[in-house]
């Protein structure tokens, strides 16, 4: 998965011009074409959303926006490759995300599989859902 960072300028909205998304839509033309795409998308600003805090059983809402604009994402690229290399080669292709064409970052993480679990009743439960499987 490629995570994008939020910045600023994300955080606040800022709608990306055309050429930003046209750029976009051609790399992912291009992850499409390739046969790794699976899924992509934005994200509206934090203020837009809200999370979840858990304490043992108890369970708070937590409205946005949140400050810390290094730890939230603006979108994210998921793609299945065969490779480490293969997924550095994509992600040194993404194009640079910032609005202004600034300081911008991308996270990339690799997702579980169910294989990567020990075999349990559990992990069958999810494989007869259909989750986790690639």
């Amino acid at each position: 998965m490629m995570i994008v960072k939020a910045t600023l300028d994300s955080e606040a909205g800022v709608m990306p011009e055309e050429s930003l998304i046209g750029t976009m839509a051609a790399y992912h033309e291009e992850l499409v074409k390739a046969g790794v795409l699976l899924d992509a998308s934005g994200l509206q600003p934090s203020s837009n959303g809200w999370r979840i805090h858990y304490n043992g059983e108890k369970r708070r809402v937590i409205d946005g926006p949140f400050t810390e604009t290094k730890e939230l994402i603006a979108g994210y690229t998921l793609i299945q490759v065969s490779s480490r290399e293969e997924a550095v080669e994509w992600a040194r292709r993404f194009p640079n995300p910032a609005v202004d064409g600034g300081e911008a970052e991308i996270e990339i993480r690799q997702l579980f599989e169910l294989d990567d679990f020990a075999p349990s009743e559990s992990v069958e439960r999810f494989r007869e859902m259909g989750i986790g499987e690639q």
